[in-house]
C-alpha cells in the first residue's frame, strides 16, 4: 500500500470550516430529546434558566444528511480524496476530546472554525495500515468562545481476511476428568474501583445502592459520580430485597455459551425506586408477567460465583405464577 504520508502533511494547519453556522439555535426541544435518550433527569436543563446539557456541544454544529455548509472549504474532501485514491477508503471514528468554557443557553446562535490539527504517520492497526486525522473545532456565540471540540479519525485500508485453517479430523472423545465441570462457564463482570464494593456486598448476601451525600439520590448501576448533582461522594443502602418486574424480554436467540434459551430477563423496579437487570426465578420463562412482585436471592453460578436474582411471589393481572 502506497505511503502517501509526505503528501498529507500539506494539510496540516489548512482551515476545513470557517465560520460556519450552527444549522438551528440552541433550542430546549433538541435539548429535551437528548436527555431523553441520555436517560439524563438534571435539573439544570429544564425551566426558564435551563442550560445545554455541555456533551451536546457537537451536536449543535453537525451539519446534518446533507452535510451542506457555505462555510465549509475543499480541504476535508480534498484530503479524503486522496486518501481514497490511496486505497485508504475505510473510516472509524477513534477518539474526541472537548472543552466546556462557558454553559450554552437556549437562543445561542453558534458558529465554529475548524482546523486540520495533525495528520499522522502511517500506522498499522488490527483494522489494517492507515493514518488518524486529528481535527480541532472551536465554537462561538456571539463572537465568543464557549467550546472546542478535538477530534481524532483513523483512515485505513482494511486488512486482508486471513484464510481459515483447514478443518481437521476431530479428536477422540475422552471422558471429562473428575470433578471438572463439562458446560462453559458463565462471563464474569468486569470489577473496579468504581463497582467493587457492589460485588463485596454480593458475596456478603446484601443488595447495595449507591447513594449521594451530596443531594441524596439513589443510584443504580453504579456510577462515580451522581447523575442529579454530580458530587463524587457516595455512601450505600442495602436494599430490603422487594421488587416488582417493570419490564422483561425472553431470549430466544442467539444461543450463547453457558445459557440455555429461552429464558427471561427482567428490569426489577426495587421497593427503593431503582430498577435492576435480572433473572427471575421459581416460575418458567414463560410465567413472568409485568407487575408480579419479587423477592431477593443469591444463586451460586460455577461452583464459586453468586449472582443476585429475584424469585417471583405472585402475578400481576396478566397472570399467575406458577
Amino acid at each position: 500500500m502506497l505511503d502517501v504520508h509526505h503528501l498529507l502533511k500539506a494539510f496540516e494547519g489548512r482551515p476545513a470550516a470557517v465560520s460556519a453556522p450552527a444549522p438551528d439555535p440552541v433550542n430546549l426541544p433538541m435539548i429535551r430529546h437528548w436527555c431523553e435518550v441520555m436517560g439524563d433527569a438534571g435539573p439544570a436543563y429544564t425551566g426558564d434558566d435551563a442550560i445545554a446539557p455541555p456533551t451536546m456541544l457537537q451536536a449543535w454544529t453537525m451539519p446534518g444528511l446533507s452535510g451542506a455548509s457555505s462555510a465549509r472549504t475543499p480541504a476535508y474532501d480534498e484530503l479524503f480524496a486522496l486518501l481514497d485514491g490511496a486505497g485508504y477508503a475505510a473510516v472509524v471514528a477513534t477518539d474526541c476530546e472537548q472543552e466546556y468554557v462557558r454553559p450554552l443557553r437556549p437562543g445561542d446562535r453558534l458558529t465554529f472554525d475548524t482546523v486540520i490539527e495533525t495528520v499522522s504517520p502511517r500506522k498499522t492497526t488490527k483494522l489494517g495500515a492507515g493514518y488518524f486525522i486529528t481535527t480541532m473545532m472551536r465554537v462561538r456565540a456571539a463572537g465568543e468562545l464557549v467550546g472546542t471540540h478535538r477530534f481524532r479519525i483513523l483512515k485505513y485500508a482494511p486488512a486482508p481476511v486471513q484464510p481459515q485453517a483447514p478443518v481437521q479430523p476431530p479428536a477422540p472423545v475422552q471422558p471429562p476428568e473428575p470433578d471438572r465441570p463439562t458446560h462453559p462457564t458463565r462471563p464474569r463482570p468486569v470489577i473496579n474501583r468504581d463497582n467493587a464494593p457492589f460485588w463485596e456486598g454480593v458475596a456478603a448476601h446484601k443488595l447495595l445502592i449507591q447513594r449521594c451525600t451530596a443531594c441524596g439520590t439513589l443510584r443504580f448501576p453504579w456510577l462515580p459520580g451522581c447523575g442529579r448533582c454530580g458530587s463524587p461522594a457516595w455512601g450505600t443502602v442495602e436494599a430490603c430485597g422487594s421488587g416488582t418486574v417493570h419490564s422483561y424480554v425472553v431470549m430466544h436467540h442467539p444461543p450463547f455459551p453457558a445459557f440455555d434459551p429461552p429464558y427471561a430477563v427482567a428490569l426489577v423496579e426495587l421497593a427503593e425506586g431503582v430498577r435492576m437487570i435480572s433473572n427471575i426465578t421459581g416460575v418458567p420463562y414463560d410465567g413472568v408477567r409485568i407487575g408480579m412482585s419479587v423477592e431477593l436471592e443469591f444463586i451460586r453460578v460455577d461452583g464459586e460465583w453468586e449472582l443476585p436474582v429475584f424469585r417471583a411471589q405472585s402475578a400481576g393481572p396478566e397472570g399467575a405464577a406458577e
